[in-house]
């Protein structure tokens, strides 16, 4: 694939998608073949800044000692000293509160171990912890503001256990050079990534939060087709589906009915029973297999 491509997937993408009444955020969609995540090897896992900002906010928190907390207080978006690491502890929930609102967690390295007693249990899952080969794990004395105007512009790409990759690359007001950029960016760094290249991606997508995934690499008139298509195949499948429920509706009353024949003759034996003086029996459950059975 080549830039021009990623250039015509933009314009199908805003010309064949409804205006909403929100600013619908922009993503890059890679689905991957060829490749066994069960081995290492084959999994992709990396960090990758980008030339652009992504038309959004990225909210960054450090866990710092004393010497880093001027810094990181001057630079993040909050900082944690360590004096507030036992009320995190103690308060799984402060984690997780943590874990939802930020997007990248940096470190000073040589408090590693109380930052991986404190929050690994829930940052590590999340995939949150701080990275030492994103850059994301400092020395005391670092200076935060390069760090942090790095992360702002840098997006992860995972892949250990499903064959997509999912980022965003803009908003659909970013201006279409820098959408284009990211995009393209971001194609070539998991080209290099991947152990066959281009041979291990099935497709690349392009879409709005809430439009149609548009393929990289298609003309107007060959996505043209496959909506046609696509909608042929959806008004087939439901027009069968129609028929086997129209099918199945035909025995629904044979089997109604010979529940409300097993069930009259049940009401009229107790009745009996009553007459008689005698205690009433318990009322047989009837089954559906012989409702079904009597109305054959």
């Amino acid at each position: 694939m080549e830039k021009q491509d990623f250039k015509t997937a933009l314009e199908l993408l805003k010309q064949n998608s409804e205006k909403k009444k929100f600013t619908q955020a922009v993503d890059i969609i890679v689905n991957l073949k060829n490749l066994d995540l069960k081995k290492n090897d084959q999994q992709v896992d990396l960090y990758l800044q980008l030339h652009h900002g992504r038309g959004k906010k990225v909210k960054i928190a450090c866990l710092c000692g004393p010497e880093l907390l001027p810094n990181a207080k001057q630079n993040c978006d909050l900082a944690i000293p360590t004096d507030d690491f036992p009320r995190y502890a103690q308060d799984k929930k402060l984690v997780k509160k943590l874990a939802n609102e930020y997007d990248y967690f940096l470190a000073q390295a040589n408090i590693m171990p109380e930052v991986a007693k404190t929050f690994g249990r829930v940052l590590g899952p999340k995939g949150k912890m701080p990275n030492p080969k994103a850059g994301a794990v400092v020395p005391p004395n670092a200076n935060l503001k390069p760090v942090v105007d790095k992360f702002s512009k840098t997006v992860r790409l995972s892949a250990k256990t499903q064959m997509s990759i999912k980022a965003n690359i803009g908003k659909e007001d970013t201006p279409e050079a820098e959408l284009l950029d990211n995009a393209f960016t971001i194609y070539e760094a998991l080209m290099k990534a991947l152990p066959q290249e281009k041979n291990n991606i099935k497709d690349v997508l392009i879409k709005y939060t809430m439009s149609r995934p548009i393929p990289v690499g298609v003309t107007a008139d060959e996505l043209k087709k496959q909506w046609e298509e696509r909608a042929k195949r959806q008004a087939e499948s439901a027009e069968l589906r129609k028929k086997q429920l129209a099918e199945a509706n035909q025995f629904k009353p044979k089997r109604q009915k010979a529940q409300e024949e097993v069930v009259e003759k049940n009401d009229d034996a107790s009745n009996a029973t009553e007459q008689a003086g005698e205690e009433k029996p318990k009322r047989k459950r009837v089954s559906k297999k012989k409702a079904d059975a009597e109305a054959a």
